[in-house]
């Protein structure tokens, strides 16, 4: 039954990706969010082909990966991050279009169409602290060894981040706390960090007083802004890609900080603010919407029907893999071992790791991968509770059965599993409510969902746009829960209650 589900699946997620369709990604970032949603705009005024846009897909790795294996088509990018991240070129190494494009193609990948700005990275400290410590560049830190530094995890991590920078500059610095770049202004501005990665067309720099350090002996590259693209897109949508070259230098650095500012400051709508650059009104204010409309434009309920979608679409299969293996475990001494153990190392494995892990052996990103690691993640307290119920029903009611001359397949059916339902009936129940969670964390790889408010709201430091994600979920978790107990009430015999 599970494998004709995804066979199932599949045949709709190809459908909708057929080969008139165009899928753009972004990553999980103002710039980028507002970047998808302008390629995204002028692809669908073509007319030439189905947009799909896939917001929000996690870090650099993700989404590049997403690219090469053809699960996106088009996202934008930096070139320093191409060059450092993808191509591993030297810091000192000249970067234009010819030679990324050299190295790119053999990839199946292009890099065009620059928008016009860059957004470099930079350091930056509050103004009263750096004018105190009469710091301007960041040469001048290697004078203060005890400060407290806050990274992203990205840049941490990064070849034209934190551990070149620190050899480059020879920094003493030891005390660095990982945290999101958009928690960082709040911990900066609470004084519990002393220094913070930024981007140089960040909004909040002024709205926090914050000075940006000279870079002074140029570690960082120079990071344009630019498409990156799979090989086959002009040729597949020569009017889509006609139409996208007019983006080429249209994006100056004082648009894209407005653009920002609108957005985490204001905050305006995403699409909004992409429909105003478009039609060279990027300085109108924006309208105050009603509340119902507001949701409407964030597509409330149509990620609250994939998000249902996501949790049911996985627990069905679940439960109708799960319960006979939790019977087997009960039958068989050789496959319970495996089987419970099986189970529970799949449940140990961090979520977003097997999301990731997923994209390249499925070669796909979205719902594909989060029903199959969703799946694996209710089999768990299914299999658990299953093999628990029947191994706990006692001996003589068993020896009873058998007595009777009943075979087996009665015997279950009869017998054991009505006396463990209400075990059986709870494990499904943690598996349903648990999924709901979980399936939060898929939006992270393109499967839609709450979790897709939910990122974003977190990626703008925004609480009202995350409680929009967070509290329907919260209550879609009360509803499973109040919907199986009403399931207990009416499957469980009566003799058991």
């Amino acid at each position: 039954m599970i494998k004709y589900i995804f066979v199932l699946h599949f045949f709709i997620f190809n459908l909708l990706c057929a080969e008139g369709t165009l899928i753009i990604g972004s990553k999980r970032f103002t710039e980028s969010y507002i970047l998808g949603e302008i390629i995204k705009e002028v692809a669908e005024n073509t007319g030439e082909a189905n947009i799909v846009f896939k917001p929000g897909l996690g870090n650099t790795g993700i989404i590049f990966a997403a690219l090469q294996d053809g699960a996106i088509d088009l996202y934008p990018e930096y070139t320093g991050t191409i060059a450092q991240e993808f191509l591993k070129l030297p810091l000192d190494h000249k970067v234009d279009l010819e030679t990324l494009n050299s190295k790119l193609h053999p990839l199946g990948i292009g890099a065009d169409i620059l928008f016009g700005f860059n957004n470099n990275y930079a350091l930056a400290m509050h103004e009263d602290q750096a004018r105190k410590l009469n710091i301007h560049r960041i040469s001048d830190l290697i004078l203060y060894p005890d400060l407290t530094l806050g990274f992203s995890p990205e840049f941490l991590k990064r070849a034209d981040g934190w551990e070149e920078l620190k050899k480059a500059y020879h920094l003493p610095q030891t005390d660095i706390t990982s945290i999101d770049h958009s928690l960082g202004y709040e911990a900066l501005k609470s004084k519990q960090i002393d220094l913070l990665d930024i981007y140089s067309t960040d909004p909040k720099i002024e709205k926090y007083n914050l000075v940006m350090l000279e870079d002074d002996l140029n570690f960082f590259p120079v990071y344009d802004a630019i498409l990156l693209y799979r090989l086959d897109v002009p040729q597949k949508f020569p009017k889509t890609w006609k139409a996208l070259q007019s983006l080429a230098g249209s994006v100056s650095n004082d648009d894209m900080i407005i653009m920002n500012v609108k957005a985490e400051l204001v905050g305006e709508n995403f699409k909004r603010i992409a429909h105003h650059f478009l039609s060279k009104s990027l300085n109108s204010f924006p309208k105050e919407v009603p509340f119902w409309e507001h949701l409407k434009e964030l597509g409330l309920w149509n990620l609250i029907a994939q998000h249902l979608f996501l949790v049911f679409g996985s627990l069905i299969p679940a439960i109708l893999v799960g319960i006979p293996l939790g019977i087997l475990a009960t039958l068989s001494f050789s496959a319970r071992h495996f089987i419970l153990n099986f189970v529970g190392v799949i449940h140990t494995i961090p979520s977003l790791a097997f999301f990731a892990v997923l994209i390249p052996l499925l070669h796909k990103i979205g719902v594909v991968p989060a029903l199959i690691a969703l799946f694996f993640y209710a089999l768990y307290p299914i299999v658990r509770n299953t093999y628990t119920g029947l191994s706990d029903i006692q001996k003589p009611l068993r020896e009873s059965a058998i007595v009777l001359g009943l075979p087996l397949l009665s015997r279950l059916k009869l017998v054991e599993i009505p006396l463990a339902s209400r075990t059986i009936l709870a494990g499904i129940k943690t598996a349903a409510v648990m999924n709901v969670g979980m399936a939060t964390i898929a939006a992270l790889i393109g499967a839609g969902g709450l979790g897709e408010l939910i990122v974003t709201g977190l990626a703008l430091n925004n609480n009202e746009l995350l409680l929009y994600g967070a509290i329907p979920a919260c209550l879609l978790a009360i509803l499973v829960q109040l919907g199986f107990d009403l399931l207990d009430y009416w499957l469980v015999p009566k003799g058991l209650k």
